[in-house]
């Protein structure tokens, strides 16, 4: 039997390619031998991480891209397929957070800022819908591919404060599931449809409200920590594995499913 987990020549694109998690996992694909296309807004930041990746060998292009203009998108799409001719697999890694889609301790659902509560809800699910719709096109001509969205913890049990971004990430698991069936009942059972759902991983995005300046924990970290058997945050490296399991012919009869890497975060309860 053939090597099921090579992925060596397959074109990956990834939404959100220049965050700590996007970029950690585009470095791996590329040692990989994937042909890696970062999408994001950060040029500086993207022309960096493909600096990095070819430096060492590998393959890699920034795109700059808005994942909530199908417009941006598409025309991506398009240079994409000019430069490769095919897509192998969609990464849905876009997403954030905004400080009125939190409600802190010291505030009610009645402080919710609803703006910035649709924002985070366009950005983290809209956002991912959008690309599947360009992206799939291609796979579908091709009969065969692999899309892999960014789902949550959150996306599981209404953690605290974040309630704009639980919302969103709710909806991530459920589309994947829709669109599992969709897209093997209408088109192929050639392209699997899949999520991981990160545990708590230090990023930008989080960094404050899990750790203080000097590094030592917040209160909310402390509470992170506690609900973790493995009693520590995950490294972005410890995400690549699942993800290549996911891109590569290794999960051919796999679609639909949430994949949790979370350090035991999603089954401890005291």
């Amino acid at each position: 039997m053939s090597n099921l987990f090579d992925i060596s020549g397959h074109v990956v694109v990834i939404t959100g390619g220049t965050g700590v998690l996007g970029s950690c996992i585009a470095g791996y694909l590329a040692k990989q031998k994937a042909k890696v296309v970062i999408l994001g807004r950060r040029v500086d930041e993207g022309n960096k991480i493909v600096e990095e990746i070819t430096a060492e060998g590998g393959e890699a292009i920034f795109l700059t891209c808005d994942v909530l203009d199908i417009d941006s998108v598409q025309a991506c799409c398009d240079e994409i397929i000019d430069r490769y001719g095919h897509v192998d697999a969609l990464l849905n890694a876009a997403g954030g957070n905004m400080p009125g889609a939190v409600i802190a301790p010291d505030k009610t659902f009645f402080d919710l800022d609803i703006d910035h509560f649709r924002k985070v809800l366009d950005l983290n699910l809209t956002g991912t819908v959008i690309p599947t719709q360009v992206f799939l096109k291609p796979m579908a001509e091709a009969g065969k591919g692999a899309i892999v969205n960014f789902s949550s913890m959150s996306a599981f049990r209404p953690l605290t404060r974040v309630l704009g971004y639980s919302a969103a990430k709710a909806g991530i698991s459920n589309f994947t599931a829709y669109m599992a069936a969709e897209v093997a009942k209408k088109f192929t059972s050639g392209i699997r449809v899949n999520a991981i759902a990160p545990g708590f991983f230090l990023t930008n995005q989080n960094r404050s409200l899990l750790t203080n300046p000097d590094g030592s924990l917040t209160e909310r970290g402390k509470d992170v920590i506690r609900q973790t058997p493995f009693q520590r945050f995950g490294k972005p490296e410890e995400l690549c594995g699942t993800i290549h399991y996911l891109v590569s012919e290794a999960s051919a009869f796999v679609t639909g499913t949430v994949a949790v890497v979370d350090g035991g975060f999603n089954v401890y309860s005291m």
